[in-house]
């Protein structure tokens, strides 16, 4: 009896061992992204105006469709327009931000408050002309893009006018 128990015992080792090393690569596990362990650029003047500072957080991966960001934008500045396929999920987290779409209705929203971009809105987002403000962005992914960039907002649709 005692000679199963022993030989039970160890296949239990022997199978728990198998599994831990089945997760080595990370999966069944966690994934962590030390602080300033993502990319971060400037927002390129292609698809930007102004000031911009883009700080990855996470990027998608094989299960989530999805990455996520903190986007700050100096007064005034902005993104071009622009759609997701899949869309966007907008959060500020510091100031006031303005989105706007094709129509010319602009949205303003505060910290706290969210919008959702729904897929392949054309739409342009970023800070009003006078503060700063920045938003956490969580962003679907389709095809390996998350974003498809056109031309710049003008003045004009940024103000409203």
């Amino acid at each position: 009896m005692k000679k199963f128990v022993l030989t039970l015992t160890l296949l239990m080792i022997l199978s728990a061992s198998l599994l831990y090393a089945g997760t080595e690569d990370g999966a069944g596990s966690q994934t962590f992204y030390p602080a300033g362990s993502q990319k971060s650029f400037k927002g390129p003047l292609d698809f930007f105006t102004g000031d911009v500072q883009v700080d990855m957080l996470f990027p998608s991966n094989e299960t989530a469709h999805y990455s996520g960001a903190y986007v700050t934008f100096q007064p005034g500045a902005r993104t071009a327009w622009h759609y997701h396929p899949v869309g966007q999920h907008m959060i500020v987290t510091d100031g006031v931000a303005l989105t706007g779409t094709r129509d010319g209705k602009i949205v303003t929203f505060k910290k706290g408050e969210t919008v959702w971009c729904p897929p392949d809105i054309d739409h342009w987002h970023g800070a009003t002309p006078d503060a700063p403000m920045t938003h956490l962005v969580i962003t679907g992914t389709k095809d390996g893009r998350n974003v498809i960039w056109k031309e710049k907002v003008t003045d004009e649709q940024y103000l409203g006018k």
